[in-house]
Formats: C-alpha cells, sequence, structure tokens
C-alpha cells in the first residue's frame, strides 16, 4: 500500500472521527465533477472546562448544564462534568461522580456549591447532547476582594488566548486559570503586555500544568510592574488547554474576564449596561504594524461617536486603553471598533462600572464574534437577566428561544428585529409555569450579522452585583464535503 492510498484512507477516517460521518460516493453516470456543496452536520462530542469558581469561604457557586434541540442527533449520547483532578500515580485516574448529566435536550440540569473548596470541572458532550451543549458557572461572593456577582461560560480547550483587560496595579488580584482536559501534561507561556510593550519576566514561560488538573497563576508573581491595564497572551507549546482570567478587586468587586475573539480589523462589544458609570475600552495589536480604530457607540437609535473618544490608536505590541464615561447615558449599546484606514487585527475588551462609591461593582465584555447559526447562554431567570442584541451592519431578524425550566415549565419562542446600527435590549421571553432557571438559545432567522450577550443581576450584601457573557457561535454543525471515489489514486 502506497503512501497516496494510506493519505486517502487517514484523511476520512479523520473526517469520521470529528463528525461521526464520511461516506465515500460512487461516481455518477455522468462524470459530472463539479463541486457539491458541503453538508452540514451536527458535532458528535464537545468538551468544556470550568475553572475553579474562588476561593473565598463566603463564595456561593451555581452551575447550569443545557443543550438545545437539534435536528438528525439520533437518541443516543450523554453530557457530564467531573472534577478536575489529577492522575493518580499509577495512571488509572480517580474515579469521580459525574456531575450535571443531562437527561434529555432542552431542559436544564443545575448544581450548587459553598466555600473555597469547589473545584474546577472538565466535561464532555456526546451524540445529541454535544451541539450547542453550553455550562455557565455564577458565583456570588458577600465580602472581601472581588466580592460580587461573577460569572463565566465554561469554555472549550484550546491553544491560544488573548485578554485585554487584565491587571497587576495594587488594588487587584488577577489570576489566569488553566484547565487541562488531557491525559498528558501541558505546557504553556504566559506574557503580559502594557502601555510600553512587553513586561519583561521568564515566570511566564514554560508552564506545566498536569493532566487533569487546573492551576491559577497570579499575575503579581510574573512581574514587578504593577500596572492598571494589561494584555494578556496565553500560548500552548504541546496539548490544549482551557483559560479564563479571574480579576477581583479591592473596591469595586470583580468578575471572570473571558478571551477576546481572534484578532480582527473590526470588531463588536456586545452589551453594555445602560446604568453603567464607567466603561474603560482596552485594545491591543499582536502584529508588527499600528492600528488606527474608529470608535462608535451602536445605541437603540443608530451608530454614535462619543465625543472627546472618537478614535483610538493602538501601537504595536502596546495595550492602549481609552476611559468613555457614562458612555451609554442611561440607554442599550455596544461598541462597534472599525478601522480608520487600512485594517489591522486587534484584540479588546471593555470593563465596565455599574454603581457608585463603596457600593460599585465590574464585569468584562470582550471583543466577540456573530452568533453566526446559533448560540445559547444558561441560568437565566424571569427578572434578573437583560438580551442584548446588536446589528452593527444591515437590519437582522432574530428568533429567542426561551428553554424549558430546570424544575419546570415549557418552551417559549419569539422574534425580534433589531434595526441596522443598533442596539436593543430586548424583552426576553420567559418560559410558562417557569420554575427554576432556563436557557436563552439566539438564532438569526435572516439580515446581517447579529452580536449577543447576557447581563445577570443579583443583590450581593446590598451590592448590585451583575456578570456579562457574550454569546457567539456555538459552533454545533461542521460541514462535511460530499466526497467522490477516485480508484485511480490508487494506481499511483
Amino acid at each position: 500500500m502506497n503512501r497516496t492510498t494510506l493519505s486517502l484512507i487517514a484523511g476520512t477516517t479523520a473526517l469520521a472521527a470529528v463528525t461521526g460521518f464520511a461516506v465515500l460516493n460512487a461516481p455518477d453516470a455522468s462524470g459530472d465533477g463539479a463541486a457539491r456543496t458541503a453538508a452540514l452536520l451536527p458535532v458528535e462530542r464537545t468538551s468544556l472546562l470550568c475553572p475553579q469558581p474562588s476561593t473565598s469561604d463566603l463564595a456561593e457557586t451555581a452551575y447550569t448544564s443545557f443543550t438545545p434541540v437539534s435536528d438528525d442527533t439520533g437518541d443516543s449520547g450523554k453530557a457530564e462534568l467531573q472534577v478536575a483532578t489529577e492522575e493518580s500515580a499509577d495512571g488509572g485516574g480517580k474515579a469521580e461522580k459525574p456531575l450535571l448529566q443531562l437527561k434529555e435536550p432542552g431542559k436544564p440540569v443545575t448544581d450548587d456549591s459553598s466555600g473555597a473548596e469547589a473545584p474546577a470541572l472538565v466535561g464532555t458532550a456526546e451524540g445529541r447532547f454535544a451541539p450547542g451543549w453550553t455550562v455557565q458557572e455564577t458565583t456570588q461572593v458577600a465580602a472581601g476582594t472581588g466580592r460580587g456577582l461573577l460569572g463565566t461560560n465554561c469554555t472549550a480547550p484550546d491553544t491560544e488566548f488573548w485578554f485585554p483587560g487584565a491587571s497587576t496595579a495594587d488594588d487587584r488580584t488577577d489570576y489566569v486559570h488553566l484547565t487541562n482536559p488531557d491525559d498528558s501534561a501541558a505546557v504553556v507561556d504566559i506574557e503580559l503586555y502594557g502601555k510600553d510593550g512587553t513586561l519583561k519576566s521568564t515566570l511566564g514561560e514554560g508552564i506545566t500544568v498536569q493532566p487533569h488538573s487546573s492551576d491559577a497563576v497570579l499575575l503579581n508573581t510574573l512581574t514587578d510592574d504593577a500596572q492598571a491595564n494589561l494584555t494578556v497572551h496565553v500560548t500552548v507549546r504541546s496539548g490544549r488547554l482551557g483559560a479564563a482570567v479571574q480579576a477581583l478587586d479591592d473596591k469595586t468587586g470583580g468578575d471572570w474576564l473571558a478571551a477576546s475573539a481572534d484578532p480582527a480589523g473590526s470588531l463588536v462589544l456586545p452589551g453594555i449596561p445602560k446604568d453603567a458609570t464607567s466603561v474603560r475600552l482596552i485594545a491591543f495589536v499582536p502584529g508588527d504594524t499600528d492600528a488606527d480604530l474608529k470608535v462608535r457607540l451602536a445605541s437603540p437609535s443608530g451608530l454614535i461617536t462619543p465625543a472627546g473618544n472618537e478614535t483610538l490608536h493602538v501601537k504595536s505590541g502596546m495595550t492602549a486603553s481609552a476611559d468613555l464615561g457614562e458612555l451609554t447615558r442611561g440607554e442599550a449599546g455596544s461598541l462597534v471598533l472599525t478601522p480608520t484606514g487600512s485594517p489591522v487585527p486587534v484584540v479588546a475588551a471593555l470593563q465596565v462600572v455599574r454603581g457608585k462609591g463603596d457600593r460599585q461593582e465590574t464585569a468584562f465584555i470582550p471583543a466577540t464574534g456573530p452568533v453566526g447559526a446559533r448560540a445559547t447562554v444558561a441560568d437565566n431567570t424571569s427578572k434578573a437577566s437583560t438580551l442584548a442584541l446588536t446589528a452593527p451592519g444591515g437590519s437582522a431578524e432574530v428568533k429567542v428561544t426561551a428553554s424549558a425550566g430546570s424544575e419546570g415549565g415549557e418552551s417559549v419562542t419569539k422574534t425580534f428585529t433589531v434595526k441596522a446600527g443598533t442596539t436593543q435590549n430586548i424583552e426576553a421571553p420567559v418560559p410558562s409555569g417557569l420554575k427554576g432557571t432556563y436557557a436563552l438559545t439566539v438564532e438569526p432567522v435572516s439580515g446581517g450579522p447579529v452580536h449577543a450577550s447576557r447581563m445577570l443581576t443579583a443583590n450581593v450584601n446590598g451590592i448590585s452585583g451583575f456578570t456579562i457573557q457574550t454569546l457567539p457561535d456555538d459552533h454545533g454543525t461542521v460541514a462535511v464535503p460530499d466526497a467522490e471515489q477516485d480508484l485511480s489514486v490508487l494506481q499511483k
């Protein structure tokens, strides 16, 4: 068997491993060799990683797992999480009881934990539970550094992450949480970029994360340079990881900072709260060319240029920031960044503050991709969730589905129209007869791209706590090309 034949078999096998479906069709009698459109099929396996929620004894954490209903997924499968525990010495691992096991798509399941001992979690969904699987981790901390409401969507493992918005300032305690889901160790580098460029340090090089374990790296241990606005770059030399930054402030609470969307010339940061008292933009250029960005707010009435902050110049390899103040002034809003000239790839995030004085609370909005085909966010309640939809280009029609409740209630769907260049805080549907929490699934029906985020609020010891999660495409389907049998390759 020659190398060409092996390549054909290996390619087909790899395709089957990813999608669970690969067919070699015999050519038809006409001999038509025209390219065929790839079929979109549901993914058959999804992995998610949840960081350790808190080291505070006062922490109360809720977990919610959910998979939206999808077509053509079959009747089998499972979705469950387990404690991220390092393998035992004999290599067999530790038997852990599965957590948050879904019984059916379309209905969330919940669990909770208390105190500082709640661990990181690793999870896998297969079969009918894999497409669009999402897990939300929401934590209330009553007092201390980072007190307030912290939330994050558990993330898929990857090999590179950008986090503009981190800090090593004296009033901040920021950790990079690294979770390894695999059977072999992962090796990772952490680089820090400030206002003048790279912060020199060798302590972030070659960090080893053991199999089935999670490490939290305190940024202040990587550098002596205290800077308020940093960009953290996590790159994996070997293996793959889940990564998230936990940003904790002595006075203004804290939250999880999720990774920015991949570097791009234009970015959207959706869902700034209408009562935000402070908004700070942090941006970074990974490449060798400076970027000049036009800064605009997509308000309910259209795109607005904020006075005094019309543009932002971002030098290559340096973190730039701009204080935008009370940007939204009582209306829903999203930030839209576009190049003033030739596009240069950029990453960005917003640090948002609500409240005043000693009742301030902080959350972050990273730049995020469009909803695409579908996106879902879990752990919603009827009075504490705000869904923001942004159509930065053309108008769009969007379908929003409220799932069944975790303890009862029936699914409800509504359709909304978002005008071009606007942001709308929509009155999201609520399951009829709701008991417990529910998930919201967003599906564009027609029109231009839509970006979305969800804000959760809660009264945390007298503080109006809040957290914001973006809704990028859930990648619940994969394109599978229609392959043809070509026996001529066997003769080469």
